[in-house]
């Protein structure tokens, strides 16, 4: 890969302020160009310079070349000869005014020529432009890898910022690539805000028509990247896929003397360490009400996040990238041997540092294909967690789940970047592709949304939109719920289901069943809304037989039948929350939860009345 930097504009707007200005401060910044003014008060490193600097350390740059104009050719010389820049690299367009320019993809096509480039695959980038120190360039080339096409970076408007004064593209967020393209558009003929700057990677397949555009485009305003854009999308030679910049740019196109100083300030006080501070998010335990498990086999579930039981994650910048062992669940000191075998026994060996290193490793690459870019910052991210373990209220997923949205706060990524909808899924291919846990998007669904969720995971739905249907439901209509739970789960002897396979191949009493769990879904949504408790218990019932029939209770277990025989016994409606080790029941009255608790906890469960947790903000 060869990277070009571009230096040759004459926008001298920064360069005229700079001279008018009469306050003595600035004297020796008159007259240098904008891309060799410091980059920061204080330092000695120019703007270019730290172009300079990243492209120089990449082994994939085969050469860099800085193309100029010829009233600021002499600057740039003197700046390659004291920094180690090849100056035999410095390309000089002949222009010496706006009115003679010939235009960013003139100059682009100046190199080509004049440097014999015609099989090398070239970064573009404007080296008067400000980026922090964060900022990592390699996963801009790892994007391109990645997508097989070209690539431009955007960033997001300010609310100060006009779209007219910007390219703007639209860009497809599950694949990342660009739809359209608009040149500096009017007000209004796009909603988007997502802006594009000067820094692409052009394949050496695209640049070869670069020639026929500038024989189409014969005036120097017209001869400019956002135009070469725009025809790239419209051809459609190759996909062009955008790359969001989760790190500071500044100084884009004109600026003036306040800006700049605002920025170089800002950047002088960016030390090595930010003061961000600790970034938590609690995610909490779920309660699965109805459909379960139908939501791996492309059914439909309601489900409930519960205040009682969460996981928390916390994350703060540091020197190194630490993750942080909890020790009750990651304990690696122990009393004695026969200590360290009845933990290992009863919670098995694996705790929660594995989750937070799957979730990160799949975080950088799942970034790095939806071409999000994120700065080079380390982090220390530490977890702890109250939900019991082994009992099926999703306790990993909340663990992966609040460290996945911790890693979003700390790069600064929003719902814009990878929408809500999605996020489930992200959260799923953790536990499927990195820990190999077999799951369905329920549990990661509902604590990504919190409250109590009507989820349809139709195949179809999936297949054309890449999320299901998710519909909150109001929390105020739920009945008084309880939970039981055994108290000394242990993580041996569970028999293994082959339902799976049965449904995989498609076994009709398997098929037809997951379909009878969409429909009490169904059911129970309007049961639900009407609050119509006495048919929402029939179906959580007719919900957890129809699960009994095809699982067998050799499957399920002999002390989770024991638990459900207490509700039937005292006719209350039961089913169990998750994947097994407790029930979830459903009480028409305060009086009957008293009632079942006494007769739970004599028999040696924990018992605990559920207390919805309401989003603490709602779409």
């Amino acid at each position: 890969m060869v990277g070009v930097i571009f230096v040759a504009g004459h926008n001298d707007r920064l360069e005229r302020e700079i001279a008018a200005d009469l306050s003595g401060e600035h004297e020796v910044l008159k007259g240098v160009p904008k891309a060799l003014l410091p980059a920061a008060r204080g330092d000695n490193t120019t703007i270019l310079g730290r172009w300079w600097e990243e492209l120089n350390k990449r082994q994939q740059f085969s050469e860099v070349y800085l193309v100029t104009n010829a009233n600021k050719y002499k600057y740039y010389e003197r700046w390659a000869t004291a920094n180690d820049f090849p100056v035999e690299n410095i390309v000089n367009d002949g222009t010496t005014t706006k009115g003679s320019r010939i235009g960013s993809v003139a100059d682009l096509d100046l190199v080509l020529r004049t440097k014999g480039i015609d099989d090398c695959d070239i970064m573009v980038v404007a080296g008067d432009m400000l980026f922090s120190r964060g900022f990592d360039i390699s996963g801009v080339q790892r994007f391109f890898q990645e997508k097989k096409g070209d690539v431009a970076v955007y960033y997001e408007l300010s609310p100060s910022e006009q779209q007219s004064s910007r390219g703007i593209i639209e860009i497809d967020p599950r694949s990342s690539r660009i739809e359209r393209f608009y040149e500096k558009p009017a007000e209004g003929v796009t909603s988007s805000r997502l802006a594009s700057v000067v820094f692409y990677i052009f394949s050496c397949e695209t640049l070869r028509h670069v020639p026929a555009f500038l024989e189409t485009h014969t005036q120097a305003d017209d001869r400019v990247f956002g135009r070469l854009l725009q025809s790239l999308v419209q051809e459609g030679h190759r996909p062009l896929y955008g790359m969001k910049l989760a790190t500071a740019f500044q100084l884009i196109g004109a600026t003036g003397l306040q800006e700049y100083l605002d920025c170089a300030a800002a950047f002088a006080r960016r030390g090595t360490i930010s003061h961000q501070g600790v970034i938590t998010r609690r995610v909490h335990a779920r309660v699965g009400l109805m459909g379960n498990p139908s939501d791996g086999f492309f059914g439909k579930t309601i489900a409930v996040s519960v205040s009682n039981f969460w996981a928390e994650v916390s994350i703060h910048e540091s020197a190194t990238l630490r993750l942080v062992p909890n020790a009750l669940s990651d304990p690696n000191d122990f009393g004695s041997l026969a200590d360290l075998h009845g933990i290992s026994r009863k919670e098995g060996y694996q705790g929660g540092l594995i989750l937070l290193q799957a979730t990160c490793k799949k975080f950088y690459e799942y970034c790095t294909k939806q071409g999000i870019s994120l700065a080079k910052r380390n982090f220390t991210l530490r977890y702890n967690t109250n939900i019991p373990r082994q009992v099926g209220l999703a306790g990993s997923s909340a663990i992966v789940t609040a460290a996945f949205q911790c890693l979003m706060g700390f790069f600064g990524l929003t719902a814009r970047d990878i929408p809500k909808e999605l996020q489930p899924n992200f959260v799923l291919s953790v536990e499927m592709e990195e820990l190999f846990i077999q799951a369905g998007l329920q549990d990661r669904v509902i604590q990504t949304y919190e409250g109590c969720m009507f989820m349809d995971f139709s195949k179809e739905l999936l297949e054309s939109q890449g999320h299901g249907n998710y519909v909150r439901l109001p929390v105020e209509n739920l009945p008084f719920l309880w939970l039981a739970y055994l108290s000394d789960p242990s993580n041996s002897g569970k028999i293994h289901s082959d339902v799976k396979a049965r449904w995989s191949s498609g076994e009709k009493c398997v098929v037809d069943a997951m379909r009878t769990f969409g429909a009490y879904t169904d059911e129970g949504r309007k049961a639900l809304l009407a609050r119509d408790w006495e048919t929402f218990g029939k179906l959580m019932d007719a919900n957890f037989a129809l699960r009994r029939e095809i699982y067998g209770d050799a499957c399920l277990g002999e002390s989770n039948l024991a638990m459900i025989e207490i509700a039937q016994r005292m006719g209350m409606p039961v089913k169990f929350p998750g994947s097994g080790g407790a029930v979830v029941g459903m009480s028409h009255t305060e009086a009957e939860r008293e009632r079942i608790k006494a007769m739970y906890e004599n028999a040696g469960y924990v018992f605990t009345k559920l207390v919805p947790h309401e989003p603490t903000q709602l779409e």
